[in-house]
């Protein structure tokens, strides 16, 4: 499945047409040939217990840091310690279930990590991975969890082939077998997919679920969907992000400041910093441009000490903003192009 050897292998570039893989995936042949491949020692809960307390360590570092902060220590562990332990026998179903849910999580992390570095075909190779290992776990809700990183990584490079349809699968699959909260989740995945496919009656309806299904008074979610953080926060940047796929700027603006609420700096400063940059340019479009200058300004102090080409992308749309923005007289913007200039050379 996963060798560390194959780790720089990984890094081919994004493939389009692979991302309607789990649409054909074999889920029991795979599970038959998994099962087959065992060895001799056991693995336990609390084995599988570290695996996520170790995971969940990570993806705070990743978080404060981005993905470039400890990719390899990451990877290593996942291909040293973590796959090797799903070919131990353990004392349940219950806990072997377990261990391939915590195995997809720490390879969507890497995903992720991957993602926020650019390195688009490895992190596509472990999504797919992770779905291959959540579908061991639990392949209607952690299943659908990953088709759904998916479908936002090729939204990310607009690469829309498949989109619709993946995130359609993924509600199908997960629709009364999930909290609603999660749901709300997969339900604002597949606004953006229909957003970005120009189906927007479609968008409009599935964004209005989605509030419907976040609203509702579940507990909590699974592990591997509060990864992305609180739903409420993660539900409206999506809608945000569809809103202005859409070109409606000013109710973008209004879930993107929503989004802010729950995203606390001390917690979320990556996507906090990301976030204040899509507020800055769904601002800029309504032309209130001096509000822009101070929100961008806002998202350089999140961004200083972040390991992201994500980040380092939104800084080259900073520089460029704030060259048209000098040359007509914007207040702060020759000052925020120097501070532009300063983090992207530190």
């Amino acid at each position: 499945m996963f060798h560390r050897r194959d780790f720089l292998a990984l890094a081919l570039a994004f493939a389009a047409g692979t991302v309607g893989l789990p649409l054909t995936y074999d889920h029991q042949a795979v599970a038959a040939t998994l099962r087959g491949a065992k060895t001799g020692r056991r693995a336990g809960a609390e084995e599988v217990s570290t695996v996520r307390q170790l995971t969940e360590m990570f993806r705070t570092a990743d978080e404060r840091l981005g993905g470039g902060y400890g990719l390899s220590t990451v990877s290593s562990y996942l291909a040293d310690a973590v796959v090797p332990m799903l070919q131990a026998t353990f004392p349940s179903e219950e806990v072997r279930r377990s261990a391939y849910g915590a195995a997809a999580e720490l390879a969507t992390l890497v995903g992720w990590k991957c993602h926020d570095l650019g390195r688009e075909g490895a992190a596509q190779r472990f999504y797919l991975l992770g779905y291959q290992l959540a579908c061991e776990s639990d392949p209607a809700g952690h299943g659908a969890w990953m088709m759904r990183a998916l479908t936002h990584q090729a939204l990310d490079l607009h690469q829309t082939a498949h989109c619709v349809e993946l995130a359609e699968a993924a509600l199908s699959r997960a629709q009364g077998k999930v909290d609603r909260k999660t749901e709300a989740l997969l339900l604002v995945t597949a606004a953006r997919a229909y957003g970005a496919s120009g189906q927007s009656k479609n968008a409009a309806g599935a964004l209005l679920a989605a509030e419907d299904a976040m609203l509702a008074d579940d507990e909590g979610v699974p592990s591997y969907a509060g990864a992305s953080g609180p739903v409420a926060a993660t539900v409206a940047s999506h809608t945000g992000k569809t809103l202005t796929g859409m070109e409606d700027h000013r109710a973008a603006e209004r879930h993107y400041r929503a989004a802010l609420q729950d995203r606390v700096p001390s917690m979320y400063q990556r996507v906090r910093g990301l976030t204040l940059a899509n507020l800055a340019k769904s601002v800029a479009s309504q032309h209130r441009h001096e509000e822009a200058v101070i929100l961008w300004s806002e998202c350089l102090d999140l961004m200083d000490g972040v390991a992201s080409d994500r980040n380092k992308r939104e800084l080259k749309t900073v520089r460029s903003t704030m060259a048209v923005y000098s040359t007509r007289g914007i207040p702060g913007a020759p000052e925020l192009a120097q501070r532009v200039t300063e983090l992207a050379s530190a």
